[in-house]
């Protein structure tokens, strides 16, 4: 019987906010189970295992993600866009750190591509479209962007900034600056 008051989608969210509690990689079934006080049985009515509560918070934190970037974004464009979309991703690691981890996990193709990760993809190139950019370049600037974003949140929550000056945001905001320079004047292919 399933219990009442139960969804998955009621089950997705406190998953969600149990992984920024304890850890992405805590999240179970069974531990989803626990915080709600009932049979880890009871739940597999709406999940089909800890593998898909994972992947469906991996959804939502992808969905929030782009949610947040494309309202950070209405409006802006060049070094703006750039500083307002970097934020969002930082931002959201420091509010959510679970639900970060979460947007990283690997999806199967067919997943993926149903996702809020595709949004996200076009929201990052939306950013580098004051940089006049054309492919190929757009798409290794679009990799830059991602690995510093990711590198720069991931040494952040690790703790890797707060033992020696200067201050963390003023390091970010440098790096921005320096990311804006290189989009700007992007260095040619070379044969």
């Amino acid at each position: 019987m399933v219990r009442a008051g139960l969804s998955a989608e009621r089950l997705v969210r406190a998953g969600a906010e149990l992984a920024d509690q304890v850890g992405f990689d805590q999240v179970t079934v069974s531990a989803l189970a626990r915080r709600f006080d009932v049979k880890v049985a009871s739940l597999y009515s709406h999940l089909r295992s800890s593998q898909d509560l994972k992947t469906r918070i991996a959804l939502l934190a992808l969905e929030e993600l782009a949610d947040r970037a494309a309202e950070a974004l209405a409006g802006r464009s060049g070094k703006d866009a750039l500083g307002a979309f970097a934020n969002v991703y930082r931002d959201y690691a420091r509010a959510h750190p679970g639900r970060y981890t979460a947007a990283r996990h690997p999806l199967d193709p067919e997943t993926a591509a149903a996702g809020a990760g595709v949004r996200i993809a076009q929201l990052t190139r939306a950013t580098l479209r004051g940089y006049d950019l054309a492919e190929p370049e757009q798409t290794h600037a679009v990799r830059l962007l991602g690995s510093v974003f990711h590198g720069y949140v991931s040494l952040e929550a690790a703790g890797g900034f707060s033992h020696s000056a200067p201050d963390s945001q003023e390091s970010w905001t440098r790096i921005l600056d320096a990311l804006d320079h290189l989009l700007r004047d992007w260095p040619t292919a070379r044969p």
